[in-house]
């Protein structure tokens, strides 16, 4: 009799526990279906070999909080992707032990709007992009906020949503999304002189900005993990902001005015949302 309590107890356990994570893995195909929608792409399905830790899905960002609650893949608009590809062919051509780690890709305005909430009265407000003003290039799908990590380490190991993760990245000087001078590009002969990065941290970056580039990847001075492929008066021209998003608007055609949908690498030239 105790035997068929304790089976009993275990199914009950079990059906409450598929019941939990029904609606989470729910959200995200959702979340990921409406990205897809909206012509952005999954870089797994571009290129699996690129790791993934979204470092707003956990709490070990700037904001100290998660901000993306049921996006767990990198998405970008098919350029991006592409260009993604080719800087991991060149990493690997160069260092086949290495691989490239994407901490942030498209951001919703929702988000943006938090984070610039976060910054605005501060000393460190010109780090995140106004949403007033038309957001960064994250809003846009053609930019990544991306490090360089060990081929070995197992990216699968944060997407259970626990706050902490552990990523064998290789030095850097500082953490993506630190706020501060460490943070430069322009001036890390000086930063190595005063010791806040070491030459190891530099002999890295310079390594990150040359596969980047190489695939046409564009720096920013003030943050050395962040890439943009185009400009953003480009974007803010040719592109409309990432919002949230319940229904999917209409696909443009590419037989009406079609010309503009190819020449956009098939950019949706909606407002993307999730």
């Amino acid at each position: 009799m105790k035997r068929i309590f304790y089976i009993f107890f275990a199914g009950l356990l079990f059906a409450s526990s598929v019941q939990a994570q029904t609606p989470t893995m729910s959200r995200r195909q959702a979340a990921g279906r409406s990205m897809e929608q909206q012509g952005l792409v999954n870089i797994k399905h571009v290129d699996p070999s690129i790791k993934v830790a979204l470092m707003y899905a956990r709490m070990d960002n700037f904001c100290n909080r998660v901000l993306y609650h049921d996006l767990r893949d990198a998405y970008v608009l098919p350029a991006c992707a592409d260009a993604l590809r080719k800087a991991q062919a060149e990493l690997k051509r160069r260092r086949p032990d290495l691989s490239l780690c994407i901490f942030d890709a498209t951001r919703p305005m929702s988000v943006q709007q938090t984070m610039w909430d976060a910054v605005k009265d501060t000393p460190k407000y010109f780090y995140v992009s106004n949403p007033a003003h038309g957001g960064g290039m994250h809003n846009y799908g053609m930019a990544v906020d991306i490090s360089i990590c060990k081929a070995s380490w197992n990216d699968a190991t944060w997407r259970d949503g626990a706050t902490r993760c552990l990523i064998d990245t290789i030095p850097m000087g500082v953490k993506v999304d630190h706020m501060g001078i460490a943070s430069h590009i322009d001036k890390e002969n000086d930063l190595v002189a005063r010791r806040l990065i070491s030459r190891e941290a530099l002999a890295n970056r310079r390594l990150l900005r040359e596969v980047m580039s190489a695939a046409g990847f564009m720096p920013l001075r003030t943050e050395w993990w962040h890439f943009n492929l185009c400009t953003r008066a480009w974007a803010k021209k040719n592109l409309r902001g990432v919002r949230k998003k319940r229904n999917p608007p209409p696909r443009p055609s590419p037989n009406g005015e079609g010309s503009d949908y190819r020449l956009c690498y098939s950019i949706s030239m909606v407002r993307i949302k999730f």
